[in-house]
C-alpha cells in the first residue's frame, strides 16, 4: 500500500456481529487501524488512546476502527473492560490485514510467525489513503494521527 492509493474495500463484522464496509463511510475521513490481539498491554494502551481522543477525531469528521484477527465475542469482552467507544472489526482469517499489506513474518525470541504489524491508515472521505503509518509504536501515535488529521483539514 501506498499513499495515493485506494484503499483496500472490505466488510467485516463488528462486536455484535453487524457488517460494516469502507463504503460505508463515504464523506468521512477513517483511520483504519490494525493492531495484533486484545487485552495485551500495548494494544490495550492504544483502543483507550483512541477512545480518549475520539471526540477530536469527530469533531474532525473522522471515524477510527480497529482490526485485529481476534472474534467479535473478543472485541465486545474488550471493549466492555475497558469502556472503548471506537469500532473493532474481526478479521479472523486475516484478510483485510493481508490486503493491507500487515499481515507479515514476524521474529519474536527467536521464533517466526505470521501476524500484525501494528499499522495505522488515514483514509480520506473519497476513500484514498493519505498517510500511513507502520510498524507504530503505541507511545504517543494517536497524538501524530491527530495532528495529522488537523493538518490535512
Amino acid at each position: 500500500m501506498k499513499v495515493g492509493e485506494s484503499a483496500p474495500e472490505f466488510t467485516a463484522l463488528d462486536r455484535e456481529g453487524k457488517s460494516i464496509s469502507l463504503q460505508d463511510f463515504k464523506d468521512r475521513s477513517i483511520v483504519l487501524y490494525f493492531y495484533p490481539k486484545d487485552n495485551t498491554p500495548g494494544c490495550t494502551t492504544e483502543a483507550i488512546d483512541f477512545t480518549d481522543q475520539l471526540p477530536q477525531f469527530q469533531a474532525l469528521n473522522t471515524d477510527v476502527m480497529g482490526i485485529s484477527p481476534d472474534s467479535i465475542l473478543s472485541h465486545g469482552k474488550f471493549i466492555d473492560k475497558h469502556n472503548l467507544q471506537i469500532t473493532l472489526l474481526s478479521d479472523p482469517e486475516h484478510q483485510i490485514a493481508e490486503s493491507y499489506g500487515v499481515w507479515q513474518l514476524k521474529k519474536f525470541m527467536g521464533k517466526e510467525y505470521m501476524g500484525i504489524v501494528r499499522s495505522t491508515f488515514l483514509i480520506d472521505p473519497t476513500g484514498i489513503i493519505s498517510q500511513i503509518w507502520s510498524n507504530v509504536r503505541v507511545k504517543n501515535h494517536v497524538d501524530t494521527v491527530l495532528n495529522q488529521l488537523t493538518e490535512n483539514s
